[in-house]
């Protein structure tokens, strides 16, 4: 069916572009290479629509388009291309000639490329897909890695000595039951194990969460987290190398008291008494380490989480590239495992709706840590929590992270950052609001935020959101 003016005139209404619609004003041409790119990373992200004549940004005018003026002819140049056909509409707008270019999504397990090149886009940029992501595509449709079986054979006895049953049941919040047939009935409800011809499997996610010891299952041994500790600030002189023993859910807390023990510390005065304090609260621990558990790729094979702690920082990573772009996981939220995530939420390590990083964020600003820092390289994910460092002891790297985060967090919450939130962050007192600026200026340079347009340009009363709100 032709698209109508009212649908373009819906398709303008917006709130932004997303993964399924594209506008570009294109007023006399349009390169075709570059709409061959666009048809490929559209097709790739679930099909979508590339709109000519209308511009990207609110409130959408529609400037018409003399690009494409041989529709068919251009149709059959993208099939030749891309290898799957796009259908073009030709609408006759009011206000000017608007094509509208329907592309369909890639088959199920399959990714598109041009030229070798499986494109998506990123924010207004086209980039090439990462290991990661064509690694799930072409992986849809096959048995889930988690959800296959680690022991087979057993009897109901050997599962329950090789399972922490007792401490799944407590963390579920259920009694435990009276007999052993009981418990195991409760593994299957839950799909952790699986019987045939009465002799039982354990999956590997019942495996990874409620083993007594991961080493009894020789293919999740190495998923088990290691935390290293450092003296000093470098890798040079390793103290301590320890890696857990126990499921990722049945030894959660464990694991996080572990780290704390680690921890260095401050020395406070409270009440005229002397107190030890660790310098980064416990809250960001747990939530980056139960992140990184979930997050994790398991097809990545040789290794897992690891917990880093330094005299100065905390790092904690994860193997396999994030789904959601680093500088988005403030407000963003996709499982890669959505299974592992639904069931550490029901035993209350983790909330599955995405604000695990709003409490690191907010808890750093509490402790005024400075803002921690997220991104991906050789195909793990690390999230880095620094120790106490006071305003003029950042650098401008520093400075313009907790920036961004702080008003990123602001948006979350429903509220926008100002120049006087951002000096409450930094601990800074009024006479510092040109020095504040001074941050909020070179964050806006560096194409983090963006001025709130709603209350015009007053530099007084001005208030800034995350460039992607």
């Amino acid at each position: 069916m032709s698209t109508t003016i009212e649908q373009v005139n819906l398709w303008r209404q917006a709130p932004s572009e997303n993964q399924r619609l594209e506008f570009k004003a294109a007023k006399n041409q349009f390169d075709s290479g570059k709409l061959f790119e666009y048809c490929v990373a559209l097709a790739n992200e679930g099909g979508g629509r590339l709109i000519l004549g209308v511009e990207d940004k609110p409130p959408r005018a529609v400037t018409g388009t003399q690009a494409c003026r041989d529709l068919v002819g251009m149709a059959e140049k993208i099939f030749h291309a891309v290898g799957f056909r796009v259908d073009i509409d030709e609408v006759a707008h009011p206000e000017g000639r608007v094509l509208v270019f329907q592309i369909p999504s890639r088959p199920l397990g399959t990714a598109y490329h041009l030229d070798g090149r499986y494109l998506m886009r990123a924010g207004e940029a086209l980039v090439g897909m990462s290991e990661d992501q064509l690694r799930r595509i072409f992986a849809e449709g096959k048995p889930d890695w988690l959800e296959e079986p680690s022991k087979t054979d057993l009897t109901g006895q050997e599962v329950v000595e090789l399972l922490d049953t007792q401490t799944f049941f407590e963390l579920l919040k259920l009694p435990f039951p009276t007999d052993r047939d009981g418990v195991l009935d409760r593994l299957l409800r839950d799909r952790l194990v699986t019987k045939v011809d009465g002799r039982f499997s354990i999956r590997r996610l019942g495996a990874l969460l409620i083993a007594r010891r991961l080493d009894d299952f020789p293919d999740l041994a190495r998923k088990a987290p290691r935390v290293i500790v450092y003296n000093g600030t470098s890798k040079l002189e390793t103290r301590l190398d320890q890696t857990g023993g126990k499921g990722y859910a049945v030894g959660f807390q464990g694991l996080i008291q572990f780290i704390m023990g680690q921890l260095p510390q401050n020395e406070l005065i409270e009440n005229a008494l002397r107190k030890e304090v660790k310098w980064v609260p416990e809250i960001t621990i747990r939530e980056l380490v139960a992140n990184a558990l979930i997050h994790q790729d398991f097809q990545v094979s040789g290794t897992s989480v690891i917990v880093d702690i330094y005299s100065n920082r905390v790092e904690i990573s994860n193997p396999g590239e994030p789904i959601v772009p680093a500088e988005r996981f403030i407000d963003g939220y996709e499982s890669r495992n959505e299974r592992l995530a639904e069931l550490m939420r029901r035993m209350g390590i983790c909330e599955e709706k995405g604000s695990g990083v709003d409490k690191v964020i907010q808890a750093v600003e509490v402790y005024q840590l400075p803002a921690p820092s997220f991104y991906s390289h050789l195909r793990r994910t690390q999230a880095t929590i620094f120790g106490p460092k006071n305003f003029e002891e950042m650098d401008r790297e520093d400075r313009v992270r907790a920036c961004y985060q702080h008003s990123a967090l602001k948006w979350v919450m429903g509220e926008r950052m100002t120049n006087q939130s951002l000096r409450d962050r930094f601990k800074q007192p009024e006479s510092k609001s040109a020095v504040v600026s001074q941050v909020i200026a070179a964050t806006i340079e560096a194409g983090l935020i963006k001025q709130d347009e709603k209350v015009g340009g007053s530099r007084k009363f001005a208030r800034y959101l995350p460039f992607w709100a």
